[in-house]
Formats: structure tokens, C-alpha cells, sequence
């Protein structure tokens, strides 16, 4: 009975593991969406060429780090040399997306015990580089906020086209204020049907107060009626 629990339980965090869509099923609905939102994240800022994106929510459990993950892909695709980094040094979820090792990444970099070069891995996407969270420290805030996270931004934009960050929920810590306020983009990530208003006007608020440069809301998890056009343009293709 217990390991028919474990079995069940191991299952179910497998099945709600982060999805890469736009890679296995990028002729998908929600692939062509997160297309879209690169279009409208380029747009965006017509004037500059977006270098930092941040994407966060406004609590757990709203998909911010399913989203910066197939942004990530959908950017790469697009032909630019991207670098998405686990910025959530407290439950980190890069790592498990791309089913890569965790032993090195942006903690040990900010601590100092490691070079660039040595914690950014590739996987099967073109274009697509990888740093993952590392040892969780214990003071994330403190390391983001340090002149060595400045430092490393400077030289990440100097070989990359674009980084995107997977930040912590807003409300939670203030890691996500300290890492917009360095960002030229942030995007907020709400759950449809699930977050609450006052909880996304308090993230809001935060971002403003930390001078981010709020650039949209994405609604997560909207599903579509079937006489969508949506589905009757793209239904049968697979």
C-alpha cells in the first residue's frame, strides 16, 4: 500500500513536471501562443533591443517557471543565443525542466566559488544555454543585490542575446524586486481562475516600487472553447 502511494505520488510530480511545448509540439495551440508572446514581448520595446527579461508571479503555483522555460525555447528558435537562468534560489525547477544536473550554477557564481564559463550547460535546443540555481544559499536576496550580481550581468550581456530570469513569486521574497529592478523587462505571470485580485494589484505595486519596467500580464492555464478560432485554425495540426 505505501509504495502503491510512492508510485502514485513519484507519477504525479513526473505528470506536473514542466512541459517544454514549444519543443516537443511546436505546431501546437499553445505553442503558437507562446509565440505570440515573443512577438508581443518584442514589440514591446521597439526602440531597444531587449537584452534582460524577468519573468514572475504573483504567489506559487502560478507557472512562471513553465513560461520562462518555453519562452526561453521560443527565443532561441527564433535564432538568438539565449541564457536562461534559475534564478529561484529557493525551490529551484530549471534543472528538472531540461533534466540537467544541479551540482553548479548562479549561487556559486554570486559566492564566487565558480566562473561563468564553467556552470553554463547546453541542451538539446539550439541556441539554448543553461545556468541552473546550485546549492541553495541562504541569503538569495543578499546575492542578487551584491555588485558581483551586476558584474555577472554585464558580462552574460555581452555574450548572449538575451537572458531570461525564472525569479521567485513577488509576495514571497523580495528576490524578484531586486532582480527587476536590473532587468530591462519583467513579465507577470497569473494563474486564470486562481489568483486573486488584491494579490496581483500588491505584486504590481512592488514592481513599481522596485522602478521595474512591467512590460505585460500573462494569463496562464485560460483554457479555450472548442469553437475557439484558435482551435478551428490550428485543431488538426499536429
Amino acid at each position: 500500500m505505501v509504495r502503491k502511494k510512492i508510485e502514485k505520488k513519484k507519477k504525479s510530480f513526473q505528470t506536473a513536471a514542466r512541459k517544454l511545448v514549444t519543443g516537443l509540439l511546436s505546431k501546437s495551440i499553445v505553442s503558437e501562443q507562446f509565440r505570440t508572446l515573443r512577438t508581443n514581448i518584442n514589440f514591446s520595446m521597439p526602440d531597444k533591443e531587449l537584452k534582460t527579461l524577468l519573468f514572475t508571479s504573483s504567489s506559487p503555483g502560478e507557472g512562471k517557471s513553465t513560461v520562462a522555460a518555453n519562452m526561453a525555447v521560443v527565443f532561441s528558435q527564433e535564432g538568438k543565443r539565449v541564457l536562461l537562468v534559475d534564478a529561484d534560489m529557493r525551490k529551484p525547477t530549471v534543472h528538472h525542466t531540461f533534466h540537467i544536473t544541479n551540482t553548479e550554477g548562479i549561487s556559486d557564481l554570486l559566492s564566487r566559488k565558480s566562473v561563468l564559463e564553467d556552470v553554463v550547460k547546453t541542451c538539446e535546443i539550439d541556441n539554448l544555454s543553461i545556468i541552473t540555481c546550485g546549492p541553495i544559499p541562504p541569503n538569495p536576496a543578499e546575492l542578487l543585490s551584491s555588485q558581483t550580481m551586476q558584474k555577472l550581468l554585464e558580462e552574460m550581456t555581452d555574450k548572449y542575446d538575451l537572458i531570461i530570469f525564472d525569479a521567485p513569486p513577488v509576495l514571497s521574497v523580495t528576490d524578484a524586486q531586486i532582480l527587476s529592478n536590473k532587468c530591462e523587462g519583467t513579465v507577470l505571470i497569473l494563474n486564470s481562475g486562481n489568483t486573486e485580485k488584491n494579490a496581483l494589484l500588491k505584486a504590481k505595486e512592488a514592481l513599481n516600487s522596485s522602478k521595474a519596467n512591467i512590460l505585460g500580464v500573462v494569463l496562464n492555464n485560460f483554457k479555450l472553447q472548442k469553437n475557439h478560432y484558435y482551435y478551428q485554425y490550428y485543431g488538426n495540426v499536429e
